[in-house]
């Protein structure tokens, strides 16, 4: 069996946890607990003829003035980027979390914009036109909360980390 790390980057509050659990356990809870440092979590998914272990490596919320630690990066096949459509501030937060990661690892990067669920935020088009885009390999809308597009981002993740030759 293949293994592939994943790191999954945004602001606090986004959903990174939310779309785990949702995705590994099949579940989704309203109640918010920050993310300390790291939790990692392991599913099995089968891409073609290969099944890939997908390591998901859960990272706490990116404060826009401490960045992340690069070493969580070591050894990752890709990177998702976790937005949340209610607050335009978290795109403009992982288009900078793409360029730390692009500055650090050549890896796919890919941007997950969350809780598709709730309405857009005023004055979140205008952010989205941000040609910040240009940087990441796909973009996904997902709801953690009714598990839309989550499997479809987790597949398409798997597919690109098999393609990286590191991890």
């Amino acid at each position: 069996m293949i293994q592939k790390k994943i790191c999954m980057l945004g602001a606090s509050a986004v959903g990174k946890t939310s779309l785990v659990k949702q995705y590994v356990e099949g579940i989704f809870s309203d109640r918010y607990l920050t993310s300390i440092g790291v939790k990692i979590d392991k599913k099995v998914v089968d891409v073609g003829d290969s099944s890939v272990q997908l390591m998901l490596w859960d990272i706490e919320g990116v404060d826009r003035y401490a960045g992340f630690n690069p070493k969580y990066l070591r050894g990752s096949a890709a990177a998702i980027v976790v937005v949340d459509q209610t607050r335009p501030q978290s795109l403009l937060d992982g288009l900078e979390i793409c360029r730390m990661i692009k500055a650090e690892k050549d890896v796919p990067v890919v941007m997950v914009i969350n809780k598709s669920d709730l309405p857009k935020a005023d004055g979140w088009d205008g952010v989205a036109e941000n040609d910040g885009l240009a940087m990441i390999e796909a973009n996904f809308q997902t709801s953690a909360k009714t598990g839309e597009g989550v499997e479809n981002m987790f597949l398409a993740i798997a597919e690109l980390a098999l393609k990286t030759k590191v991890g």
